[in-house]
Protein backbone atom coordinates (compact mmCIF):
# COMPACT_ATOMS: atom_id res chain seq x y z
CA UNK A 1 0.00 0.00 0.00
CA UNK A 2 0.97 3.56 -1.17
CA UNK A 3 1.20 6.17 1.59
CA UNK A 4 -2.06 8.55 0.51
CA UNK A 5 -0.95 12.15 -1.14
CA UNK A 6 -4.51 13.61 0.71
CA UNK A 7 -4.09 16.86 1.40
CA UNK A 8 -1.09 18.23 -0.64
CA UNK A 9 -1.21 20.95 -3.21
CA UNK A 10 -0.14 20.11 -6.66
CA UNK A 11 0.27 22.12 -9.74
CA UNK A 12 -0.25 20.97 -12.74
CA UNK A 13 0.74 23.05 -15.98
CA UNK A 14 -0.66 22.25 -19.30
CA UNK A 15 -3.92 21.16 -17.60
CA UNK A 16 -6.49 22.26 -20.22
CA UNK A 17 -5.71 18.89 -21.98
CA UNK A 18 -4.85 15.99 -22.96
CA UNK A 19 -1.82 14.68 -20.36
CA UNK A 20 -1.79 17.70 -18.35
CA UNK A 21 -6.03 17.11 -18.09
CA UNK A 22 -5.53 13.48 -17.15
CA UNK A 23 -2.78 13.93 -14.37
CA UNK A 24 -4.77 16.60 -12.62
CA UNK A 25 -7.92 14.64 -12.36
CA UNK A 26 -5.40 11.60 -11.06
CA UNK A 27 -3.95 14.29 -8.37
CA UNK A 28 -7.52 15.00 -8.00
CA UNK A 29 -9.01 11.45 -7.17
CA UNK A 30 -6.32 10.99 -5.10
CA UNK A 31 -6.99 13.66 -2.75
CA UNK A 32 -4.54 16.63 -3.54
CA UNK A 33 -5.33 19.98 -3.71
CA UNK A 34 -4.81 20.71 -7.70
CA UNK A 35 -3.93 24.41 -9.27
CA UNK A 36 -4.27 23.57 -12.54
CA UNK A 37 -2.55 26.02 -15.09
CA UNK A 38 -2.90 27.45 -18.85
CA UNK A 39 -2.54 30.50 -20.69
CA UNK A 40 -6.07 31.12 -20.39
CA UNK A 41 -9.33 30.52 -18.05
CA UNK A 42 -11.38 29.28 -20.93
CA UNK A 43 -8.53 26.14 -21.00
CA UNK A 44 -8.77 24.92 -17.62
CA UNK A 45 -11.89 25.91 -16.07
CA UNK A 46 -13.12 22.59 -17.41
CA UNK A 47 -10.45 20.62 -15.76
CA UNK A 48 -11.04 22.07 -12.22
CA UNK A 49 -14.88 21.80 -13.02
CA UNK A 50 -14.64 18.16 -13.48
CA UNK A 51 -12.12 17.59 -10.32
CA UNK A 52 -14.56 19.32 -8.17
CA UNK A 53 -17.48 17.30 -9.58
CA UNK A 54 -15.56 14.15 -8.42
CA UNK A 55 -15.39 15.28 -4.79
CA UNK A 56 -11.73 16.86 -5.51
CA UNK A 57 -10.71 20.35 -4.58
CA UNK A 58 -9.11 22.63 -7.88
CA UNK A 59 -7.98 26.30 -8.45
CA UNK A 60 -7.02 27.48 -11.78
CA UNK A 61 -4.30 29.96 -12.45
CA UNK A 62 -4.53 31.54 -15.84
CA UNK A 63 -0.39 31.76 -16.70
CA UNK A 64 2.25 31.99 -19.58
CA UNK A 65 4.59 29.76 -17.93
CA UNK A 66 7.25 30.99 -20.54
CA UNK A 67 7.65 34.06 -19.17
CA UNK A 68 9.08 34.84 -15.31
CA UNK A 69 6.53 36.66 -14.13
CA UNK A 70 3.68 33.97 -15.52
CA UNK A 71 5.46 31.36 -13.52
CA UNK A 72 6.00 33.85 -9.94
CA UNK A 73 2.02 34.37 -10.87
CA UNK A 74 1.72 30.53 -10.96
CA UNK A 75 3.72 29.25 -7.62
CA UNK A 76 1.52 32.44 -5.95
CA UNK A 77 -1.34 31.59 -6.56
CA UNK A 78 -1.15 27.69 -5.51
CA UNK A 79 0.60 29.32 -2.18
CA UNK A 80 -2.87 31.71 -1.38
CA UNK A 81 -5.21 29.10 -2.48
CA UNK A 82 -3.69 26.16 -0.57
CA UNK A 83 -1.26 27.81 1.37
CA UNK A 84 2.64 25.91 -0.37
CA UNK A 85 3.45 24.07 -2.84
CA UNK A 86 4.03 20.29 -2.26
CA UNK A 87 4.41 19.05 -5.89
CA UNK A 88 4.70 20.73 -9.33
CA UNK A 89 4.13 18.78 -12.51
CA UNK A 90 5.96 20.57 -15.01
CA UNK A 91 3.54 19.59 -18.27
CA UNK A 92 3.16 22.05 -20.42
CA UNK A 93 4.64 21.86 -23.48
CA UNK A 94 3.62 22.57 -27.18
CA UNK A 95 4.42 20.69 -30.70
CA UNK A 96 3.97 22.59 -33.90
CA UNK A 97 5.58 21.01 -37.08
CA UNK A 98 7.99 22.41 -38.93
CA UNK A 99 10.42 20.83 -40.98
CA UNK A 100 14.06 22.03 -40.97
CA UNK A 101 14.03 23.77 -44.32
CA UNK A 102 10.73 25.82 -43.26
CA UNK A 103 11.50 26.23 -39.90
CA UNK A 104 12.75 29.56 -38.38
CA UNK A 105 14.58 31.12 -35.54
CA UNK A 106 11.21 32.37 -34.04
CA UNK A 107 9.36 28.87 -34.71
CA UNK A 108 12.49 26.94 -32.63
CA UNK A 109 12.43 29.81 -30.02
CA UNK A 110 8.66 29.46 -29.02
CA UNK A 111 8.77 25.62 -28.60
CA UNK A 112 12.06 25.80 -26.59
CA UNK A 113 10.41 29.13 -24.79
CA UNK A 114 7.53 27.05 -23.54
CA UNK A 115 8.89 23.34 -23.44
CA UNK A 116 12.29 24.22 -22.02
CA UNK A 117 12.79 27.63 -20.65
CA UNK A 118 9.31 26.85 -19.40
CA UNK A 119 9.82 23.87 -17.44
CA UNK A 120 13.33 25.54 -15.89
CA UNK A 121 11.06 28.57 -14.78
CA UNK A 122 8.50 27.09 -13.19
CA UNK A 123 10.61 24.84 -11.22
CA UNK A 124 12.47 28.42 -9.66
CA UNK A 125 9.60 29.96 -9.25
CA UNK A 126 8.36 26.66 -7.44
CA UNK A 127 11.75 26.62 -5.37
CA UNK A 128 10.76 28.23 -1.99
CA UNK A 129 7.63 26.85 -1.18
CA UNK A 130 8.78 22.99 -2.43
CA UNK A 131 11.71 23.67 0.05
CA UNK A 132 9.72 24.57 3.14
CA UNK A 133 7.97 21.20 2.70
CA UNK A 134 11.03 18.84 3.02
CA UNK A 135 9.68 16.52 0.87
CA UNK A 136 9.10 18.40 -2.79
CA UNK A 137 8.25 16.85 -5.71
CA UNK A 138 8.72 17.44 -9.65
CA UNK A 139 7.58 15.56 -12.24
CA UNK A 140 8.76 16.21 -15.86
CA UNK A 141 6.74 15.66 -18.88
CA UNK A 142 9.24 15.10 -21.77
CA UNK A 143 8.75 12.10 -24.54
CA UNK A 144 10.47 9.75 -26.23
CA UNK A 145 10.97 11.86 -29.21
CA UNK A 146 14.19 13.60 -28.96
CA UNK A 147 15.58 11.42 -26.38
CA UNK A 148 14.99 8.33 -28.03
CA UNK A 149 13.29 8.46 -31.44
CA UNK A 150 12.89 11.28 -33.82
CA UNK A 151 9.79 12.20 -36.27
CA UNK A 152 9.72 14.43 -39.43
CA UNK A 153 9.10 18.05 -38.38
CA UNK A 154 9.58 17.97 -34.35
CA UNK A 155 13.52 18.93 -34.49
CA UNK A 156 12.63 21.59 -32.35
CA UNK A 157 10.74 19.83 -30.40
CA UNK A 158 13.24 16.82 -29.91
CA UNK A 159 15.51 19.15 -28.90
CA UNK A 160 13.67 20.74 -26.22
CA UNK A 161 12.19 17.27 -24.73
CA UNK A 162 16.09 16.24 -24.55
CA UNK A 163 16.89 19.41 -22.89
CA UNK A 164 14.22 18.70 -20.10
CA UNK A 165 16.86 15.53 -19.36
CA UNK A 166 19.44 17.15 -19.46
CA UNK A 167 17.73 19.99 -17.02
CA UNK A 168 16.38 17.26 -14.57
CA UNK A 169 19.63 15.40 -13.83
CA UNK A 170 21.82 18.25 -12.84
CA UNK A 171 18.89 19.97 -10.88
CA UNK A 172 18.75 16.47 -9.02
CA UNK A 173 21.60 17.06 -7.52
CA UNK A 174 20.91 20.65 -6.47
CA UNK A 175 17.91 19.47 -4.85
CA UNK A 176 18.86 16.47 -3.18
CA UNK A 177 19.88 18.26 0.05
CA UNK A 178 16.46 20.18 0.46
CA UNK A 179 14.72 16.68 0.00
CA UNK A 180 13.52 17.53 -3.27
CA UNK A 181 13.31 14.99 -5.87
CA UNK A 182 12.73 15.63 -9.49
CA UNK A 183 12.44 12.62 -12.18
CA UNK A 184 10.81 13.03 -15.95
CA UNK A 185 7.70 10.75 -17.62
CA UNK A 186 8.72 9.96 -21.24
CA UNK A 187 5.39 9.09 -22.98
CA UNK A 188 5.12 7.22 -25.92
CA UNK A 189 2.35 7.64 -28.69
CA UNK A 190 -0.71 8.63 -26.24
CA UNK A 191 -4.06 8.98 -27.23
CA UNK A 192 -5.74 12.46 -26.66
CA UNK A 193 -7.56 14.69 -27.92
CA UNK A 194 -5.78 15.84 -30.58
CA UNK A 195 -5.32 12.50 -31.95
CA UNK A 196 -8.76 11.34 -32.33
CA UNK A 197 -8.81 13.97 -34.86
CA UNK A 198 -6.80 12.59 -36.99
CA UNK A 199 -8.85 9.56 -37.87
CA UNK A 200 -9.23 5.38 -37.02
CA UNK A 201 -6.69 4.64 -39.93
CA UNK A 202 -4.21 6.92 -38.25
CA UNK A 203 -4.67 5.80 -34.69
CA UNK A 204 -4.32 2.34 -36.10
CA UNK A 205 -1.26 2.72 -38.06
CA UNK A 206 0.72 4.06 -34.96
CA UNK A 207 -0.53 1.31 -32.77
CA UNK A 208 0.69 -1.54 -35.09
CA UNK A 209 3.86 -0.34 -34.33
CA UNK A 210 3.83 -1.20 -30.44
CA UNK A 211 4.35 -4.50 -29.54
CA UNK A 212 1.55 -4.07 -27.27
CA UNK A 213 -0.92 -3.15 -30.19
CA UNK A 214 -2.67 0.13 -28.99
CA UNK A 215 -1.83 3.40 -27.92
CA UNK A 216 -1.43 5.11 -24.09
CA UNK A 217 -4.15 6.60 -22.22
CA UNK A 218 -3.68 9.65 -20.33
CA UNK A 219 -3.64 7.46 -17.06
CA UNK A 220 -1.18 5.83 -17.80
CA UNK A 221 1.29 9.05 -17.29
CA UNK A 222 -1.14 9.94 -15.05
CA UNK A 223 -0.48 7.17 -13.03
CA UNK A 224 3.47 7.02 -13.56
CA UNK A 225 3.68 10.88 -12.22
CA UNK A 226 1.56 10.05 -9.35
CA UNK A 227 3.87 7.54 -7.83
CA UNK A 228 7.06 9.74 -8.77
CA UNK A 229 4.96 12.29 -6.16
CA UNK A 230 4.43 9.61 -3.59
CA UNK A 231 6.79 8.86 -0.49
CA UNK A 232 7.57 5.63 -1.48
CA UNK A 233 9.74 7.09 -4.26
CA UNK A 234 11.30 9.48 -2.07
CA UNK A 235 14.79 7.81 -3.44
CA UNK A 236 14.59 8.38 -6.88
CA UNK A 237 15.68 11.18 -8.89
CA UNK A 238 17.09 12.47 -11.42
CA UNK A 239 15.15 9.47 -13.23
CA UNK A 240 13.01 9.30 -16.12
CA UNK A 241 10.23 6.37 -17.08
CA UNK A 242 9.46 5.58 -20.38
CA UNK A 243 5.60 5.08 -20.66
CA UNK A 244 5.11 3.75 -24.40
CA UNK A 245 3.97 0.15 -24.45
CA UNK A 246 7.37 -1.09 -25.69
CA UNK A 247 7.27 1.08 -28.99
CA UNK A 248 11.42 2.13 -28.83
CA UNK A 249 11.92 -1.84 -28.07
CA UNK A 250 11.08 -3.28 -31.88
CA UNK A 251 14.78 -2.52 -34.22
CA UNK A 252 12.81 -3.06 -37.30
CA UNK A 253 8.72 -3.79 -37.88
CA UNK A 254 10.01 -7.13 -38.95
CA UNK A 255 10.64 -7.58 -34.90
CA UNK A 256 6.76 -7.28 -34.61
CA UNK A 257 6.22 -9.91 -36.92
Amino acid sequence: MFAPLAGRTVIVTGAGRGIGKGIALRFGRAGCRVLAVARSEAEISGTAAAIRAAGGTAATCAADIATPEGARAMAAAASAAFGGIDILCANAGIFPAARLEVMTAEDFDQVMGVNLRGTFLSVSACLPALKATGRGRIVVTSSITGPITGYPGWAHYGASKAGQLGFVRTAAIELAPAGITINAVMPGNIRTEGLDGLGADYTAAMAASIPMKRLGSVEDIANAALFFASDEAGYITGQSLVIDGGQVLPESLAALE
